[in-house]
Order: C-alpha cells, then structure tokens, then sequence
C-alpha cells in the first residue's frame, strides 16, 4: 500500500526506504524508479531531484546497510573482549543478525550487482565492517604458532564466505532450499569446525 507521503521534507530518505521495502518483496531488479516514488507517495519526477537512477537508489540503500552492519560488527566485537574467541564468535554470529534485521539493506548490499568501490562513501563503509572481523581474526589468531598461521585476511575471508554462505542458502528462504538444522547452528558449529582445525578450540568442545 503507497505510503501517505513523506514527513519532515525528508524526500531523499523517503525515497530510500520505499526502494528498500521494494527490494526485499522483489529484489533489486524488480522495481522501477516510479513505483518507489509511489511507494513513497511523491510524482516519479521527485525521484530525479535526488537520484540519477535505480542504481543510485539502491546504492545509497546499500550504503546505508554497511554503516548499521559495521555498527553491529562493531558492537559485536566489543561484546565479546576481553576474550579473542568471544570477540570472534560474536562477529560472526552479528554477520546472521543484521542479514535477518535488515533483508533490504542485505540485498542491496550483497545481491544488487553494485560495486562497493562505485563511490568513495560506499567502499569506506564496506572497508568498516570487514576491518572489524579482520581484526577480531587477527587478534584470535595470535594463539597460532607463527609457522602456522593463517594471513588474518585469509582467516576473516573463510569466515565471511562461510558466514554469508549459511544466510544465502539457509536464512533467507531460498527456493528449493532447506536444511533440518536452524542457520545460526550450522554457522556456529560451522565456525566451530573451522576454528578446531586451527587449533584454536579444544577438540571436545
């Protein structure tokens, strides 16, 4: 149902979260710039004032998700200190929390095609989020002797890719897709896994 216009003459904002809700009933290619306009209860002409194009809108949607995802992972890091593993565990587990909190800003983020080097603001925001778990990796991994230790690049990666791959297939109803385990136990204990090979968690754990 088409919203009853926008408040405080916050056109632009407007325009966002009706792209935003549009993209997650949709996906990213599913709409057109005039439909968020009527989303957002303004003429399709309103749209041009603040965005060039679709591209536009749904990058500034995806900016917006990095800024909460790096807060969250920011949050989640935090959470979890003094201890390494706690500080580690809780940014993966805030990679499944904000995919499930925030589907539109998730889509726009990981799903849209849009680069996260299409503007400065964008690949800042982006760089935000993946320092926070490259640096929980880098701390965890200080218990790994030298000989053996993974790059913390490398290490965070693994578990972004692990992380991401758990959302796409498991937490957002994919198609076709079911698993009789719940997403956040096959992450954990995907995670678990990973991190026993290293050494990094006692094996009966």
């Amino acid at each position: 149902m088409p919203k009853q216009g926008y408040h405080h003459g916050n056109l632009r904002q407007a325009l966002i979260d009706a792209a935003l809700e549009l993209i997650e009933l949709r996906g990213p290619t599913g709409f057109t710039l005039s439909e968020a306009a009527k989303q957002a209860g303004v003429t399709p002409a309103a749209v041009y004032r603040h965005f060039e194009g679709r591209e536009d809108l749904i990058a500034e949607g995806a900016l917006q998700g990095y800024v909460i995802f790096a807060e969250l992972m920011e949050t989640a890091y935090n959470s979890g200190q003094p201890s390494a593993l706690k500080a580690f565990e809780a940014t993966s587990r805030a990679y499944l929390a904000f995919a499930r909190a925030n589907p539109g800003h998730y889509i726009a983020m990981f799903e849209s095609g849009i680069s996260v080097n299409r503007t400065p603001e964008l690949a800042a925001a982006a760089n935000r989020a993946n320092n926070v778990l490259e640096q929980a990796a880098s701390d965890l991994s200080q218990h790994i002797p030298v000989e053996k230790r993974p790059p913390a690049s490398m290490f965070s990666a693994h578990v972004w890719a692990f992380s991401h791959g758990v959302v796409e297939l498991f937490a957002r109803n994919s198609p076709g897709r079911a698993s009789p385990f719940p997403a956040d136990e096959l992450l954990e204990s995907g995670v678990g896994i990973y991190l026993r090979g290293l050494g990094l968690v006692d094996p009966d754990t």
